[in-house]
């Protein structure tokens, strides 16, 4: 995305919600020679660039705070924490902070699905519609973002793959215009919050409250495009939550919970934060001209009231230590501290490049590279960022995994997706002495 700052008190719901930018140095992450990157691993600290950005930002008062969270293999982590919960506020920020992940909650709902993958519940290439008949039989716009009625029928099947890989044809509320997305808003087809307050320009869109209800609707939508041939920002992975809950038996939220936050020790990971981790929430904030103003105060967060459903593309709230319990299990390839999460295949095949054969990437935010399980793929390095400004990766040739909290919308504001991992690069260079 590209470095904007908002200059009227207008916010785009597009521009606030959506989290597509990653880090463009994944190549140079994994570049780095074995041998050197295991000679960086044995160096105590040495993040300074890290500091620097996060010294930067926070000291400047363009953000409240920043929590950088960065490990090697199945080493503890190490912290860059500045800043206080909010601009204001006597609390520091740390490990334990909690966090708006959103689009950083695409990962670990298309890891469950891995996991469902490899034990047989459900298959890669399997259409939905074995598990969610009324997807049997789908629609397409003749015209993107065109006439909702002048459609075609769907040419193939929706397979897992697709939901995981953003190729099912399915559109987002945040990212499509005109009549199909009227539909979307219509029908509750949006799967995000943002906060309880009237801003201007972000609209008040309800989505209709059940995972199942959720499903059911986006069945008699039609698709923005013919399944499996683009890459195409959408709520597949919402709706693959419905798919888990049909595979597992177990409703979403719960088979996340069982399934991945509990055995990997993630007990700060939430789709509603408890009343009683408050305390630990940061503030949201909105940046207008430069200046970040309270767009959703933790104490009468959105995120205090219960979803409409468990939003598997972007509902998340956690902390740097959860999230990097996640990538670190990932980096063990489905090992953590001694226990297995997830099977060794699943995190194989998930953090590998997934796209459909025919399926382009021209022309968007990940044309040119790989998408997997939920997140960006580029030569050995997997990760995605949320739309609040923070960032997740793993980089398996050098070992390394990366975490970045922070809060402000929208997230192209600044550029801290593309900026965080270029001083973990700068630093890994310094490491080695390059």
């Amino acid at each position: 995305m590209a470095y904007r700052e908002f200059d009227a008190p207008q916010y785009s719901r597009r521009s606030l919600l959506r989290g597509g930018a990653w880090l463009t140095a994944g190549a140079a992450l994994s570049a780095m020679p074995m041998g050197r990157a295991a000679l960086a691993q044995g160096m105590p600290g040495g993040w300074d660039n890290v500091g620097a950005m996060v010294d930067k930002y926070v000291g400047e008062r363009k953000v409240a705070n920043m929590v950088a969270a960065l490990g090697w293999g199945d080493k503890k982590p190490v912290y860059v924490a500045r800043g206080n919960l909010a601009l204001g506020s006597q609390t520091r920020a740390g490990a334990d902070s909690l966090y708006r992940i959103y689009s950083m909650t695409k990962p670990v709902t298309g890891m469950a699905a891995m996991q469902l993958i490899e034990d047989g519940k459900m298959g890669l290439d399997q259409p939905i519609a074995e598990h969610l008949p009324l997807f049997g039989k789908m629609m397409v716009q003749k015209t993107y973002d065109g006439s909702v009625t002048d459609l075609v029928p769907a040419e193939r099947p929706i397979t897992v793959r697709h939901l995981l890989t953003h190729t099912a044809g399915l559109g987002y509320s945040i990212v499509q215009k005109g009549p199909i997305r009227d539909q979307y808003v219509k029908y509750g087809v949006v799967p995000g919050q943002v906060s309880r307050l009237p801003i201007p320009g972000l609209g008040r869109e309800e989505a209709i409250r059940g995972l199942d209800k959720f499903a059911n609707n986006l069945s008699q939508l039609p698709l923005v495009l013919q399944p499996g041939t683009k890459w195409s920002y959408s709520v597949g992975l919402d709706l693959l939550g419905r798919v888990i809950e049909v595979a597992s038996g177990m409703k979403f939220d719960e088979y996340l919970r069982t399934a991945i936050f509990e055995p990997a020790g993630m007990n700060s990971t939430y789709f509603r934060v408890p009343e009683s981790e408050v305390g630990r929430f940061t503030t949201n904030y909105g940046i207008l001209n430069g200046t970040p103003l309270p767009m959703d105060p933790a104490a009468s967060s959105v995120y205090l009231d219960d979803p409409a459903f468990p939003f598997g593309g972007a509902g998340l709230v956690s902390s740097a230590h959860d999230y990097d319990r996640f990538l670190k299990m990932l980096l063990g390839y489905g090992m953590i501290d001694g226990k297995r999460v997830l099977a060794e295949n699943a995190v194989r095949v998930g953090t590998s490049n997934l796209l459909p054969e025919m399926a382009t990437t021209k022309g968007t935010w990940v044309e040119g590279q790989g998408f997997g399980a939920g997140g960006r793929v580029q030569d050995g390095a997997y990760g995605w960022g949320g739309a609040a400004g923070t960032v997740g990766f793993v980089s398996f040739k050098a070992g390394l995994r990366a975490t970045l909290m922070t809060q402000y919308m929208p997230s192209e504001a600044y550029p801290i997706h593309e900026g965080f991992p270029r001083a973990v690069l700068a630093d890994l260079a310094a490491m080695q002495g390059a």
